[in-house]
């Protein structure tokens, strides 16, 4: 490609490009679990606005592309919540999920009320599961969502040490 990925924080300006490529990498979840009316597909503009203003949001650019983004927020019992974590299909096995996951927990472990991360995934989001386990997320519970979907909550020690050496 000739060019690197960078990874900064999203900007108010980037929350459309941000909502187009959420709608783009939900629809193979959607399609694997036979609903397209999951949260990813359906948030509004506005809703992904007041989610960026509220939380903390990275990007990860390709020359000006967003390619790939993370958000989270830590609420008044330590907990991180790390959410919606997307790369462009084109450029997905590269560890660019992985980099944009190292970043946001760094973000959050600076925080020193911030005592552990939280994620949540599809059962059968084998990708994601490889990924968080990778990164030492263990799973905690998982819910049925619906007659093809179970949730599974994972959940990693913030103080534990981050992945990612340089990070």
């Amino acid at each position: 490609m000739g060019m690197s990925v960078t990874i900064s924080a999203a900007k108010a300006q980037d929350a459309e490009h941000i909502l187009k490529l959420q709608y783009l990498c939900y629809q193979n979840e959607a399609e694997v679990y036979g609903d397209y009316s999951i949260a990813p597909l359906t948030q509004t503009l506005d809703e992904l606005r007041t989610e960026l203003e509220g939380g903390h949001g990275l990007v990860a650019r390709l020359g000006d592309e967003v390619v790939a983004s993370v958000r989270g927020v830590a609420d008044a019992t330590g907990t991180a919540g790390i959410s919606r974590l997307i790369v462009h299909p084109r450029l997905r096995r590269h560890g660019l999920g992985g980099r944009l996951l190292d970043a946001i927990e760094a973000h959050f472990a600076a925080e020193p009320s911030v005592e552990r991360f939280q994620l949540v995934t599809g059962h059968r989001n084998e990708g994601n599961l490889r990924l968080y386990r990778g990164r030492g997320y263990v799973p905690v519970s998982s819910e049925e969502a619906g007659p093809r979907l179970t949730v599974v909550t994972l959940r990693k020690d913030a103080k534990a040490g981050l992945h990612a050496a340089g990070v």
